[in-house]
């Protein structure tokens, strides 16, 4: 298996794609399966304008869009699906069930599990954007053809890409572009990101601006990898609790809490403890259509430098009833079990 390339870091590039390699690339990907290369190869900025191209929609500013290219049926099972599934079945024919399941766990298992929501979130942005321009299943069809170049990742980093592997040409485009789009005629090529902001769990993530932007215009906003409009980031800086309790999408609600801060919600909502203990002070957070918000306050028993005591919120489970209850759950026991020596 080719260790050379550092697939992690191609599935998270940005910038200028590479024009020229790409366009080799895919050439010789179309001489490999036999077919006869394509008669143009077309570049766009960004997925979404791969799709106003090849359903030729207007243009982003509302003048006629460029006719859409007689591009012919779609060849992405001869170039990609096909070499895909053949080296998969050398491979795991060579390491066996067994072998297998923890080469990919080694190799493709991580890229798969951050790619692939960041894949679904670009294809429904897409979809939101381009309604109207063709039925939602021509759309979704269109979506189905294009083939993913970095966010193929995690299979090149499980199958190899040494030549002769079938699969040399579609990471050859990998490294050099983005998500592409083949067919018996014409071959449409996207640029790469110019931006993107993940968390540490690999989950798009950005509060002041997108999380994934491209160079005309098309961006996705995420908080932690939930999908928000570009206006939510805005409204979050005049929060107060009474527009946290009016949200009515429980995800966006628990957005909001997070970045408002339990602590400062408690007390500027005016709330009550619902109990009290030597190990700390539980509070409940009611909301409607959504669990209740369940949190201890826990200070510190060894001083700072200064002095002061350092006060912990701790978010528990929402059937928790008791301060004690609460901590224990933190150290994986039950209220019973808990009695520390000292707590620190």
């Amino acid at each position: 298996m080719n260790e050379r390339v550092d697939w992690r870091s191609v599935a998270v590039a940005t910038g200028a794609a590479e024009r020229a390699t790409a366009e080799a690339a895919v050439r010789a990907a179309y001489r490999r399966a036999g077919l006869p290369e394509p008669e143009q190869v077309l570049w766009v900025a960004s997925p979404l304008a791969a799709v106003r191209l090849l359903t030729g929609a207007p243009a982003a500013d509302g003048t006629a869009g460029r006719p859409a290219p007689v591009a012919g049926r779609s060849v992405r099972a001869e170039l990609r699906d096909r070499p895909i599934a053949a080296r998969r079945g050398l491979v795991h024919q060579e390491l066996g069930p067994t072998g297998w399941g923890a080469h990919w766990r080694a190799t493709g298992a991580d890229l798969w599990e951050t790619s692939t929501p960041l894949v679904e979130q670009v294809k429904t942005a897409v979809l939101a954007e381009a309604e109207g321009w063709a039925t939602r299943t021509e759309l979704r069809l269109l979506l189905l053809d294009a083939v993913l170049g970095p966010h193929e990742a995690a299979w090149l980093s499980a199958l190899g890409d040494e030549p002769g592997t079938g699969l040399d040409e579609l990471a050859a485009v990998a490294r050099a572009a983005g998500w592409w789009w083949p067919y018996e005629r014409v071959a449409v090529l996207s640029e790469r990101p110019t931006e993107l902001h993940r968390d540490e769990a690999g989950r798009l993530d950005r509060s002041d601006g997108p999380a994934l932007a491209y160079g005309d215009g098309f961006a996705l906003y995420a908080w932690r990898g939930m999908a928000v409009s570009g206006e939510f980031f805005t409204e979050l800086a005049a929060l107060t609790p009474q527009r946290i309790r009016r949200e009515a999408n429980a995800e966006l609600r628990r957005v909001m809490l997070e970045h408002y801060g339990y602590e400062r919600y408690l007390s500027e909502s005016g709330a009550e403890p619902v109990h009290r203990d030597e190990t700390g002070v539980l509070w409940r957070i009611p909301l409607s259509d959504d669990e209740d918000v369940v949190m201890v306050e826990v200070v510190n028993s060894t001083p700072e430098p200064d002095g002061t005591f350092n006060t912990y919120w701790l978010r528990v489970p929402p059937a928790t009833r008791t301060a004690r209850e609460g901590v224990a759950w933190t150290f994986g026991l039950d209220a019973e079990a808990y009695a520390p020596l000292r707590q620190t």
